[in-house]
């Protein structure tokens, strides 16, 4: 079963139970250098793995980049 949710502003259907990391893993992005905010509210690192996402969340993303 799928469920709408909402990534950076974008609509998109996922798999229903899907935890934050995995959500992370699906998308290719680096755990450690992501800050998830979920419904508007930061989410520890630390929930990544046992937040499960539900119908209708919103998510942002943001990955941190290094340079110079």
């Amino acid at each position: 079963m799928t469920i709408t949710i909402t990534i950076n502003g974008e609509r998109r259907e996922s798999r229903e139970g899907l935890t934050v990391a995995e959500l992370i893993a699906d998308l290719e992005l680096p755990p450690e250098h992501v800050a998830v905010e979920l419904n508007r509210a930061l989410l520890k690192r630390a929930l990544f793995t046992k937040t499960r996402l539900q119908e209708g969340d919103a998510l942002e993303l943001v990955t941190l980049v290094g340079g110079g």
